[in-house]
């Protein structure tokens, strides 16, 4: 899986269609794809092509609510849910990430480019037609059946005492739903030919101009700033901590971890997909490492992966002090049996042979419990790839709460 690389491919096809006069980089949104929507009108009103893709609308990262309950999604309700969302900054002002965002664009391309499709259906077609048939990228897909039957890399990660095992793959049918933003699986063949194409400026091996330069290189122009150093296009990051510009960008998905990178100024690209975790590790060292060995530099790279790998290893050997593996069964036989919450669905509870497992309905992990400094006590998932969900137990074990970085969701046991 080459995950949120994707996002790249899209803008690439939204190009594609602005190339041809089909709409604008500032056309507004609405006006391509009538139920498109943000938190209220006026927000709605204001999001323009771009602004779906640039990470600075200021939407804030919400990807609990198709990481949990995607069984039943489509990208129509996932449109509808990015309904629900409202930006917490203005526009232009901060890096904000939001994976939903990135679904509409490629949904809004898609409509445009074949209006008579269901939205995934036209997404897809468009894909195949515009992007992955002219750059002769025959073993991309976002056909998961094709992909799992051919030959193909299943995800790992450590499981609960470090030990490298098969991922929980049933999570990463999750981006269906929002497939524009991260589902594609590929190749570093095939990815190299998209690279190709990008320091080539459009052009294919043959020598014929694919895409014109102005549209396709709009995708790279800052629309909002990443740190002092970088920033943020449509789908691209641009990086100049090295002196030179370095367009980039990483994918992550359970067990599968990506990076494609390619300096313009050089006509030198790479790509790495990994499919184990820590893979962010390899992937993100592996840009330092690609410069070192173009530009004699100091070497860092190697130290660099070494250390962070000790250092995740330390972190997963420290949290396991903490836990209770199998969780406690007393603190276990107080939970409801099933737990509600509107926007991330049910969780049913299987407390069987000693060990209590969280059913998500569409994915399912065994749990720890950890007793917290405040007092409060959590159930923590443990399988491999999808550990670290921490649920914090209220209400005599009738509620159960998770958060991310800007929400809270409870869940309401029955």
């Amino acid at each position: 899986m080459m995950a949120s690389n994707t996002k790249a491919l899209t803008t690439l096809m939204l190009a594609k269609l602005v190339e041809a006069n089909r709409f604008g980089w500032e056309t507004r949104v609405t006006s391509l794809l009538p139920q498109f929507k943000l938190g209220d009108t006026a927000t709605t009103r204001q999001v323009l092509v771009k602004h779906l893709i640039c990470a600075c609308t200021g939407l804030p990262r919400q990807d609990l609510e198709w990481l949990f309950e995607f069984k039943n999604a489509s990208p129509e309700s996932a449109l509808r849910t990015l309904g629900t969302m409202q930006p917490t900054s203005k526009f232009g002002e901060m890096f904000q990430y939001s994976n939903p965002m990135a679904a509409a664009a490629g949904y809004t391309g898609g409509h445009v480019a074949y209006p008579n499709l269901e939205l995934g259906a036209a997404y897809d077609t468009a894909m195949r037609t515009l992007v992955f048939g002219p750059l002769g990228m025959t073993s991309t897909t976002f056909n998961y059946s094709r992909a799992l039957a051919g030959n193909h890399a299943s995800p790992h990660s450590p499981d609960i005492d470090g030990k490298t095992s098969v991922a929980s793959m049933d999570i990463n049918y999750s981006v269906i739903p929002v497939r524009p933003a991260g589902a594609a699986w590929s190749s570093v063949r095939d990815m190299l030919k998209y690279v190709s194409m990008e320091l080539a400026e459009g052009r294919l091996p043959d020598g014929t101009q694919y895409i014109r330069r102005e549209p396709l290189l709009a995708r790279r122009a800052p629309q909002v700033p990443i740190g002092k150093e970088a920033t943020y296009g449509m789908g691209l990051m641009v990086d100049t901590k090295y002196g030179t510009p370095v367009v980039h960008h990483g994918g992550d998905m359970i067990g599968f971890h990506s990076d494609m990178i390619w300096l313009p100024e050089y006509s030198v690209g790479a790509v790495v997909l990994t499919n184990g975790d820590p893979g962010w590790v390899l992937r993100t060292v592996f840009r330092r490492k690609l410069l070192e060995v173009l530009f004699d530099g100091r070497d860092e790279a190697d130290a660099d992966v070494a250390s962070q790998a000790k250092s995740y290893y330390a972190a997963l050997a420290a949290d396991r002090k903490l836990l209770t593996v199998p969780a406690d069964t007393v603190e276990a036989a107080r939970l409801s049996r099933r737990f509600h919450n509107d926007a991330l669905g049910d969780i049913d509870v299987d407390r069987a042979r000693g060990r209590t497992v969280f059913d998500f309905g569409e994915w399912r992990s065994e749990v720890a419990t950890r007793k917290n400094p405040d007092g409060s006590l959590s159930f923590i998932t443990t399988a491999p790839g999808v550990e670290g969900f921490e649920f914090v137990v209220g209400d005599g074990g009738k509620r159960l709460t998770i958060r991310d970085a800007q929400h809270e969701y409870v869940f309401v046991g029955s």
